[in-house]
C-alpha cells in the first residue's frame, strides 16, 4: 500500500508564487519508461488539473496542465537532463515558482543539491514548457487536494523523504533550505531555516515519533495518512547503507532494506551500498519467506553487482564468502566449512547477527543473540578467518544472495534502521557512538554502517 500524506487548503493562497524543498532517497534506479514517482502534487477534479513534482523514469520533472481537455493542455513541463541514480544518496531538491517574472526561464527554477540545474527539457526531451507570465499554476487552491509521497495511491514514491517544506507566496532558492559544510564541504539542510510559510504552507519534520505528520512550520495545518509512515533513522546528516536496487536481479522495497529475488531459475544476488576497507561492523538479519536458502556475508566491492554472473552463488570464488542459512555454514572460494553448532537461521522466524572485522580480516555469526562456536567479536576469539581472499584495505560490501536457481524468499537486513521490514525492534541497541537500533547488543567496538562511522573507523 502506498503511503500517502494529504490536506486540502483550507483557503485559497498565492497560485503564482510558491516554494518546495525537501530532502529525498531513492529506493529504485533505472525506472522503466513511462514510470512515475511522486513526491508532491496539487489535483483538482480526479487529477483533471494538476501541478505535480515528481521522478519520471530517472529523471527530475514539474509538470502542470488540463488533463480533461483534448489534447491535453500542458501549462508547465520542466525537466533535467540529469539523472538521479545513486540509491546510497540523499538529493536536496528544490522547486521555486513565480509566475509574475518577465523571463520565462525565471518562472520555473529547480535546484539540486545547492545549484540551480540549467540543463533542461521537456519530457519528450524537446522544448521546455514554462508557464505564462502571471499564470496560476493550481497550488494553494482549495478545490486542490496536496498529496505527498502519492497521487490517490497511484505513482507511490519509494524510497525516504525528510524535511519537506511548502512555502506559500515566496520563491526561495536552495540556500534557504541548505548550506556547505565547513569541514566537509558537503551540503547539509538547515534544521530551522528563516522563511515566511504563507498561509498554506508547511514543514514536516518527521522527527515526532508519535505525530509523524506533524507540521512544525507554525501554521499548525493538519495532514491525513493512509498507509504506515516509518520513522527512519537514515537522515541527510548522517547516512546509512541499505541495499542496492540496482544490483543483479532483485528488487527493494521497505526503504531499500528488504530485498525481493527475481524468483526464477538464476541465481540472485545484491550488494549493500555502502561499504568500508577497514573497521568493524555489526548487522542483523531475518528471512520472512522463501525456501530458506539465503546467504548473507561480504564482497569485494571492485567485483560487484555488475561482474557477476547469473549462474554465480556468494562465495563460489574467493571474492566473496556468505554464512549459509540452510545448512549453519560459511561458503568461500567455492568450499565450505562447518561453523560452531551449525544452528539453522530459520525461515520466518530467527535474527542472524554478523560482525565483520575488516581489521583482522575475520567475522562471527550469530543467532538469537547468541554467537556461534563460541565466538566473542568483543575480544576477537573464534572467528572465522577469510584473510586467505582478503588484500589488506580493499574495501567490501554487505551481501545477500542464494545457493539454489529457486527463489530463497525475501531477506530483511537491519542496518541500523530499527525495523525488520515494518516490524519494529522490540529492543533499541545502539553502538558506542549512539548510531544504529539493533535488536540485540552491538559488541564493543563494533559499529553500525553509517557515513559518520565510516569518516571515523571506515
Amino acid at each position: 500500500m502506498a503511503v500517502e500524506i494529504t490536506r486540502t487548503p483550507a483557503s485559497n493562497g498565492n497560485q503564482k508564487i510558491w516554494t518546495w524543498s525537501a530532502w529525498v532517497k531513492k529506493q529504485t534506479v533505472g525506472m522503466g519508461s513511462g514510470d512515475y514517482q511522486q513526491l508532491f502534487t496539487a489535483n483538482v477534479g480526479n487529477s483533471s488539473r494538476y501541478t505535480d513534482i515528481y521522478f519520471r523514469e530517472d529523471y527530475f520533472e514539474v509538470f502542470g496542465g488540463v488533463y480533461s481537455t483534448s489534447p491535453t493542455t500542458v501549462d508547465i513541463n520542466v525537466s533535467t537532463n540529469r539523472v538521479f541514480r545513486d540509491p546510497s544518496a540523499f538529493y536536496h531538491l528544490v522547486v521555486a515558482v513565480d509566475t509574475t517574472q518577465s523571463t520565462a526561464a525565471d518562472r520555473v527554477k529547480i535546484y539540486v543539491n545547492g545549484a540551480q540545474e540549467t540543463s533542461l527539457k521537456n519530457y519528450q526531451g524537446s522544448t521546455v514548457v514554462y508557464p505564462g507570465q502571471n499564470n496560476n499554476t493550481f497550488m494553494n487552491v482549495t478545490t486542490a487536494q496536496n498529496r505527498i509521497g502519492a497521487s490517490g495511491g497511484s505513482y507511490p514514491f519509494k524510497g525516504l523523504m525528510s524535511h519537506i517544506h511548502f512555502i506559500d507566496g515566496t520563491a526561495y532558492p536552495a540556500s534557504t533550505f541548505g548550506e556547505t559544510d565547513s569541514t566537509s564541504g558537503i551540503w547539509k539542510p538547515k534544521t530551522a531555516p528563516s522563511v515566511t510559510y504563507g498561509t498554506n504552507g508547511f514543514f514536516l519534520k518527521f522527527e515526532n515519533s508519535g505525530n509523524l505528520d506533524l507540521d512544525s512550520s507554525g501554521n499548525n495545518h493538519t495532514f491525513s495518512t493512509s498507509g504506515t509512515l516509518i520513522q527512519n533513522v537514515d537522515t541527510p546528516s548522517n547516512v546509512y547503507t541499505t541495499w542496492n536496487n540496482g544490483s543483479k536481479r532483485e528488487t527493494a522495497t521497505n526503504g531499500a532494506l528488504q530485498i525481493h529475488p527475481a524468483g526464477d531459475a538464476s541465481y540472485s544476488y545484491s550488494v549493500s551500498t555502502l561499504g568500508a576497507s577497514k573497521g568493524k561492523w555489526y548487522f542483523e538479519f531475518k528471512s520472512n519467506a522463501g525456501n530458506g536458502r539465503a546467504l548473507i556475508g561480504m564482497v569485494k566491492s571492485d567485483y560487484a553487482p555488475e561482474q557477476i554472473g547469473d549462474n554465480e552463488e556468494p562465495g563460489a570464488n574467493a571474492h566473496s564468502f556468505a554464512y549459509r542459512q540452510n545448512q549453519g555454514d560459511i561458503q568461500m572460494n567455492n568450499s565450505t566449512s562447518s561453523y560452531g553448532t551449525q544452528v539453522t537461521w530459520t525461515v520466518d522466524g530467527g535474527i542472524l547477527m554478523m560482525a565483520v572485522d575488516l581489521d583482522n580480516n575475520k567475522v562471527w555469526y550469530g543467532v538469537d543473540g547468541t554467537w556461534q562456536n563460541s565466538g566473542d567479536p568483543a575480544n576477537g576469539t573464534n572467528g572465522f578467518d577469510w584473510s586467505t581472499v582478503r588484500t589488506a584495505d580493499e574495501p567490501y560490501l554487505c551481501l545477500v544472495g542464494d545457493d539454489s536457481s529457486s527463489a530463497y524468499g525475501n531477506t530483511q537486513a537491519n542496518f541500523g534502521s530499527g525495523y525488520f521490514g515494518t516490524t519494529a525492534v522490540a529492543s533499541a541497541n545502539s553502538d558506542a557512538n549512539g548510531h544504529g537500533l539493533f535488536e540485540y547488543t552491538v559488541p564493543t567496538g563494533f559499529y553500525t554502517l553509517n557515513t559518520k562511522n565510516i569518516k571515523e573507523f571506515g
